[in-house]
């Protein structure tokens, strides 16, 4: 992966728009890849799913309570992305009240299919999803990877560390 562009795809993500009105004042809105990657250092985490216990309770809040860190050290922006639909990304990032990390809905698998890291966890009940990783993207290209170990599918184990938020900022402060 590393020295990779990321694949070229489009997000169908859904963006606030008080000029509709109402009690649901959001629009679609299509963002590719060149939007969130291009002249930016920044990065990138998947997780298998909004609302599950490790990316809720560990992964997401600790890359937003440790966001500072990563701009101290020239990250301009931290994503996350899930093989979830734009309406519970939304949902998940109000429920967790996000400031800092923008989320990214790969409703259709897209991007993670052509990533290589798209996963059957049908055994758990959530049909095809992302493998639980990380890296670090300089303008498109992938500088570091960061991928949990075990990658299969239908795994029995949700392993995390790797693709962590302290591990990350270990091998960009060069701890690592």
């Amino acid at each position: 992966m590393i020295g990779q562009k990321v694949p070229n795809v489009t997000f169908h993500t859904r963006v606030r728009d008080e000029s509709i009105g109402g009690s649901n004042p959001f629009r679609w809105q299509d963002v590719n890849t060149d939007e969130y990657f291009k002249g930016k250092r920044v990065v990138l985490f998947s997780l298998p799913g909004a609302f599950t216990p490790t990316c809720s309770t560990y992964q997401l809040p600790d890359f937003e309570k440790l966001y500072p860190e990563f701009k101290k050290l020239g990250i301009d922006e931290v994503y996350c992305l899930a093989v979830n639909d734009a309406f519970v990304m939304n949902a998940w990032g109000r429920h967790n009240k996000l400031q800092h990390i923008k989320l990214i809905p790969d409703g259709n698998g897209e991007f993670t299919r052509k990533m290589g890291m798209l996963v059957n966890k049908s055994n758990l009940g959530f049909g095809m999803r992302s493998w639980r990783y990380a890296a670090i993207v300089n303008d498109g290209v992938v500088e570091k990877w960061f991928e949990e170990k075990g990658f299969s599918d239908n795994c029995e184990t949700d392993p995390y560390g790797e693709s962590s938020p302290q591990n990350i900022l270990k091998v960009l402060k060069g701890e690592k």
